[in-house]
């Protein structure tokens, strides 16, 4: 396992394969993306992110496919990111993987996933009935993107955003999200929501801001991180919560999610997109 994102098979023509190894599995240090926005070692938040795998399957011992959705809980605070294209090479591993039971599969995900996350990562194992029970969850909030807003920078720029004087606590959301692969180039979508108490966004401003990252190049985790450091720097938040719901691309969706409070509740439902 490599820690640069060059050496990893995102963007390259790989081979699938269809028997476990757990060597497919790529890290990417998470701190040379933080240090270019200020962010040391010292976390200036909490957080996990959440990544949902819905192609998962592997073989009983009678040789019989088994599948689940699986849902993985990587701490913000852990070394590491997991390259996406790698996470998915590796799960599409046990496909011709026999395993005693769903517990020993568990186990292995959790012990490979730790190891390379440089953390522990929590797994669970749900089934498509489970999933259909947890249903869909609609976004908290007032949706910003009706504004009728003029809209022509599309490079993020911090100094779009705009906030008045007071507190305020308000919850706020935009489908409006969109990033590129930083090796591909390819579109990555999202919700993003948000709940403060500090000094009120503009909203027309905080829109603008959002759709300024049309065209930046990072990955999932970082980027909600970036917007999480500016939303605190404008209003000065007592409370701060910054969550991105990615659309799924692979079977696998990633979902992070950073507050100023150690405690806060992540609903890992899936939201509407």
């Amino acid at each position: 396992m490599g820690n640069n994102v060059h050496d990893s098979p995102l963007g390259k023509v790989s081979d699938y394969v269809a028997e476990y190894d757990p060597e497919l599995l790529h890290p990417i240090a998470r701190q040379g993306n933080r240090a270019g926005i200020g962010i040391d070692i010292r976390l200036p938040f909490y957080g996990v992110d959440i990544w949902n795998a819905y192609e998962l399957s592997w073989l009983n011992q009678k040789g019989k496919p088994q599948v689940a959705v699986a849902r993985f809980s990587i701490p913000c605070n852990s070394p590491n990111i997991i390259e996406s294209k790698s996470f998915k090479l590796y799960l599409n591993s046990f496909n011709q993987t026999s395993f005693e039971n769903a517990r020993l599969l568990k186990e292995v995900l959790k012990k490979d996933l730790s190891v390379a996350a440089g953390a522990t990562v929590e797994v669970e194992l749900l089934t498509h009935e489970m999933l259909t029970n947890e249903g869909l969850s609609q976004p908290k909030g007032f949706c910003i993107d009706e504004l009728d807003v003029e809209i022509s920078c599309y490079e993020v720029n911090t100094e779009l955003l705009m906030a008045g004087g007071g507190v305020i606590e308000e919850a706020l959301y935009s489908r409006l999200l969109k990033s590129n692969c930083p090796v591909t180039g390819q579109p990555d979508w999202a919700t993003l929501m948000i709940q403060y108490k500090g000094a009120p966004l503009c909203h027309e401003s905080l829109l603008k801001y959002i759709v300024s990252f049309r065209q930046h190049s990072d990955f999932h985790e970082h980027c909600i991180e970036r917007i999480f450091v500016d939303l605190q720097a404008i209003t000065q938040a007592q409370s701060l919560v910054v969550e991105g719901r990615y659309v799924r691309r692979g079977g696998l969706d990633i979902n992070p999610c950073r507050s100023l409070e150690s405690k806060t509740f992540f609903d890992r439902r899936l939201s509407v997109q």
